[in-house]
């Protein structure tokens, strides 16, 4: 945990009279998950980012730095405060960067010396004068590991990424259909990616999360494909309940998983599961479900 000054600026607005912020890291790695890269290997396998394996990270960091900023309200006679965690228009990368958390590294994302980047930020806007720490250096040096990785080439030059390649864009913000030019490439990744952080030599010196939360739900570290392209939209809701990858809804889930099992060897079994969803409701589902069958039907 580190502070940051800042000047009066639009996120500053959120809180009046703002001079610190105490950003906060928290290791997420579940333990005990199964081994990623084998994960990424089996093609008839989901792979989900190891992130939304356990419960939403926003209520527990929000929660955990709301009973921080309590606290020091309670040791300093009160404060005006607001806690933040991927929840607004706060740059959180830059702030922990400039107040000595880690470095940005060539991926954009946040490295520590000691925990690579296998964690969460957030933050707490104060109007304590706290002192301010000094930021760290960058230890990327001459490695681009990051950008070799890449599956879609979204980083396209050092600290530089096109969150429009980006495969957690498209499995998770984006609304609508994912470019046929990605699907390929997209593999069986149905829920963000991780490639960029597992090819970082940082986190080999990163640890894997103390807290209940962050551990494996509902098996979600290695689950069939065609196991998931079954699940109802109630089975959704019930299995996913307290998880950050019901945000994307059911409909996106199918589009996701669709067009993993389009990445997926031919199969009947692939093809059975595929059918099932032919006229769903969705044209959305109905499209990448087509598209699916077809890559299945030509082997690809």
């Amino acid at each position: 945990m580190a502070t940051h000054g800042v000047k009066r600026s639009r996120p500053d607005e959120l809180v009046a009279g703002t001079r610190r912020v105490i950003t906060a890291r928290l290791d997420y790695f579940p333990p005990g998950s199964a081994d990623a890269e084998s994960v990424l290997g089996d093609p008839n396998t989901a792979y989900i980012a190891r992130y939304a394996l356990g419960r939403d990270y926003h209520k527990v960091l929000r929660a955990r730095l709301q009973t921080l900023a309590e606290r020091i309200s309670s040791a300093t006679g009160g404060h005006r405060y607001r806690v933040f965690t991927d929840s607004a228009p706060v740059l959180e990368v830059e702030l922990a960067s400039k107040s000595g958390l880690g470095w940005r590294g060539k991926h954009t994302l946040l490295l520590n010396r000691d925990h690579g980047s296998w964690f969460f930020l957030g933050e707490i806007y104060t109007d304590l004068p706290l002192p301010v720490d000094a930021p760290e250096a960058n230890h990327c040096g001459t490695c681009h590991a990051c950008i070799d990785i890449c599956p879609t080439a979204a980083i396209v030059a050092p600290y530089r990424l096109d969150a429009r390649r980006c495969i957690s864009y498209l499995t998770i913000e984006l609304k609508g259909s994912i470019p046929e030019f990605f699907r390929p490439l997209i593999g069986n990744r149905i829920y963000g990616c991780d490639d960029c952080q597992l090819a970082c030599p940082w986190n080999r010196f990163a640890r894997t999360s103390p807290l209940p939360d962050f551990a494996v739900r509902q098996g979600l570290d290695n689950p069939p494909l065609i196991e998931l392209f079954a699940w109802s939209e109630r089975d959704f809701g019930q299995h996913l309940a307290g998880s950050a990858i019901r945000r994307i809804g059911h409909t996106r889930w199918l589009r996701n998983i669709a067009v993993a099992l389009g990445n997926a060897p031919p199969s009947d079994a692939a093809r059975a599961a595929l059918s099932t969803r032919l006229s769903h409701p969705s044209g959305l589902v109905r499209e990448h479900v087509r598209w699916a069958l077809m890559r299945q039907s030509a082997g690809q």
